[in-house]
């Protein structure tokens, strides 16, 4: 109750800092504020936070050093319609983790032995396995992933196995460990099976409507959801950000989703000196959203969608704004068009109004969405150990990419956006990749990524004619290599790579077909050189 009454207080006096003696905290969510939050790629509902930064400006949060120890279904901050707002300082955990651990101990034929240690809580009901915390709350997960004991990363070539009912046939074995039941599981002796949560309900940093927001010297060991997750702001920094398990500990996994994702932001973002390390998704997602048009109600009036139940409630379309509308299989863009009135139905449909009629060619099925992005600098980062990929890039401003190191399962740098999946807007127009190495990435799940740096999604149709990335310059980095495949690119226009280094490796086998390092189909002004 006393850090509650002090937001409270420091909001109703326009208090420029609270200041956190430094120490060790246990936050509980009974006497947390709470709203009902639409969080961009995460789960939506009631949620709790212990910092409500909400409506804020000129104002800092300094830890001091101090460690926050959550429990239960609780977020550390929410900053919401607020100006130039600094958290800094402190270190932030769970005293029970959203996903659980199990060391495997025998294999065999579609079943497996895990061993949990005391922090995983479990119980066999009806045949069926289920965890806990000492307060109560149930941990349901929905996929396994197989994490390599000794280089604590996903296991070469694992893939997920996902589940359908939150739980796993299960039996207690007379020496204490729990044998689990699934057709084709494996794993390996030794290794670490990951259980994860079926859903995203409490990212660490949820940032809304604000701009300058900056993040010091912050580092979270957990979360269940994101780490740091951003929509509809501007002017945001990460400097020494911190996402990974503490050193020595036993626990393989840190958080349950991307370290950081940024959805409809702009002005600038800048990611520097920071660590991303064995988040089970991708290092960041920069994007935005396509909505669906559903009914064309007049000329210059329609009925939108927004399909992705992640998505909801977001309010992508806004009086004033400029939008673009597009076709759903070749991302091709032809109108460009100020909305002049939103009507919003519900979390899912919107009525939308523009200043002139649509464009003649405009159809039931076609996108639309904003078009605003932000300038995007990260560097000096580290990341690896995560499943999937690493930066999944979509912003149309510039993008630079410098001084990073990577080591990632699936594609290191990836170029993505889709019309009928995640209906994520992308497509990138102006990025350098320069001065990186890039440490034996792929030598994860083959549908992580085709290519170190690879274009996924993205057009379905006419990619000869959409080129939905342009102008990409990757020069003076540094490749090691055991999977040959470097690039992997379709529907560009514009990639220059120059002034790389390539050093093979044998840290892992090669057991795919593909042998090409560069791989490009339906792209133009291509320049690769490797000599």
């Amino acid at each position: 109750m006393a850090f509650r009454r002090a937001v409270e207080q420091a909001r109703k006096q326009k208090a420029e800092r609270l200041i956190i003696p430094e120490g060790t905290y246990h936050f509980y969510p009974e006497l947390a504020f709470e709203k009902y939050a639409y969080v961009t790629n995460n789960s939506a509902g009631l949620k709790r936070f212990v910092f409500d930064l909400t409506d804020m400006e000129d104002f800092t949060v300094e830890g001091n050093g101090s460690k926050f120890i959550l429990h239960g279904f609780v977020s550390a901050f929410t900053i919401d319609s607020c100006r130039n707002v600094t958290i800094k300082d402190f270190t932030m955990d769970y005293a029970r983790t959203f996903h659980s651990e199990g060391k495997v101990e025998r294999v065999g034929e579609g079943w497996v032995d895990l061993r949990f240690p005391e922090d995983y809580r479990y119980a066999i009901r009806n045949g069926n396995l289920y965890f806990s915390d000492e307060r109560g709350n149930n941990y349901p997960f929905s996929h396994l992933l197989e994490m390599n004991s000794e280089r604590r990363e996903p296991e070469f070539m694992a893939s997920d196995y996902w589940l359908t009912d939150n739980t796993i046939p299960a039996e207690k074995r007379e020496d204490g460990t729990v044998r689990i039941f699934k057709d084709k599981l494996t794993a390996k002796v030794g290794n670490v099976l990951f259980l994860g949560p079926g859903h995203r309900l409490c990212p660490a940093i949820a940032i809304d409507e604000s701009a300058g927001v900056n993040i010091h010297d912050v580092t979270i060991r957990h979360a269940g959801g994101m780490g740091v997750v951003a929509q509809h702001s501007r002017d945001i920094e990460l400097l020494r950000v911190y996402i990974e398990p503490e050193e020595g500990s036993e626990r393989m996994i840190s958080i349950t989703a991307d370290a950081t994702h940024f959805t409809h932001c702009e002005g600038y973002l800048r990611m520097i000196d920071c660590h991303f390390f064995n988040q089970i998704d991708d290092a960041t997602n920069i994007h935005g959203m396509y909505g669906v048009v559903k009914q064309i109600l007049e000329p210059n009036r329609i009925l939108v969608f927004f399909p992705h139940e992640q998505q909801y409630g977001l309010d992508v379309l806004r009086e004033g704004r400029t939008v673009e509308m597009l076709k759903q299989m070749s991302l091709m863009t032809y109108d460009e068009i100020v909305v002049e009135e939103v009507i919003r139905l519900n979390k899912e449909w919107y009525e939308v109004a523009f200043a002139k009629n649509i464009a003649e060619e405009a159809a039931v099925g076609d996108l639309i969405t904003d078009i605003s992005y932000p300038e995007v600098l990260i560097k000096g980062c580290r990341m690896g150990n995560n499943r999937a990929r690493g930066l999944l890039l979509g912003s149309r401003k510039q993008t630079i990419i410098e001084d990073c190191y990577f080591h990632i399962p699936g594609s290191a740098i990836y170029f993505e956006g889709d019309g009928y999946y995640w209906y994520e807007q992308a497509g990138v127009r102006d990025v350098i990749i320069r001065n990186n190495t890039f440490d034996n990435c792929n030598y994860g799940y083959y549908r992580w990524g085709t290519a170190c740096i690879a274009v996924g999604s993205g057009p379905k149709e006419d990619r000869a004619e959409s080129r939905y990335n342009r102008n990409i310059i990757i020069e003076n980095n540094k490749f090691i290599i055991s999977d040959p495949r470097i690039m992997n690119l379709y529907s560009v226009d514009g990639c220059t790579f120059r002034n790389n280094e390539i050093i093979e490796s044998d840290a892992y086998p090669y057991t795919l077909g593909e042998t090409r390092a560069f791989v490009t189909d339906e792209c133009l002004n291509i320049d690769i050189q490797t000599e």
